[in-house]
């Protein structure tokens, strides 16, 4: 007794092949997309989340000391108190407060003294642009003046 198998044919079997090749093919480039997407996602939380820390950060220090003085030369930024001080050194890729990174490239940092832009001593605000690729983005800081800071 010969009884046939039911099989597929060869060219039925190419065929499968290439439709299944078609379809992974498909699946990994949108994996790779989605994976891109994922990354430029990361990397934009990460930017706007060290920019809000630097703010935070600057809104707090600017408001407990009640100096702030900017040397120019060493790109220092100085907060100070009878009791306390704390500083920020600016550099090409980040910024440096005291032993705290903030991982951010800023561009152009002017600094004012009764509404008039000063580089070197006293402040009472400041303007920290961030990079191009960033949309140019501006942080702008400021403390309200007292008497007694006036008449120092």
């Amino acid at each position: 007794m010969k009884t046939k198998v039911k099989a597929f044919t060869l060219n039925e079997m190419v065929i499968v092949m290439i439709i299944s090749t078609v379809v992974i093919g498909l699946a990994f480039t949108v994996l790779s997309l989605v994976q891109k997407h994922m990354w430029a996602i990361q990397e934009n939380l990460k930017f706007n989340t060290e920019l809000n820390r630097l703010e935070e950060v600057l809104w707090i220090d600017i408001n407990n000391y009640n100096m702030l003085f900017y040397n120019d030369k060493k790109n220092v930024l100085k907060f100070k108190t009878i009791l306390d001080s704390t500083s920020y050194q600016f550099h090409d890729n980040y910024v440096l407060r005291d032993k705290d990174s903030f991982h951010l490239k800023i561009d152009k940092q002017r600094y004012y003294f009764n509404g008039v832009q000063v580089y070197q001593g006293k402040v009472d605000a400041m303007k920290l642009s961030m990079s191009r690729q960033h949309k140019d983005l501006d942080l702008f800081v400021f403390k309200l003046n007292d008497a007694k800071r006036l008449m120092d």
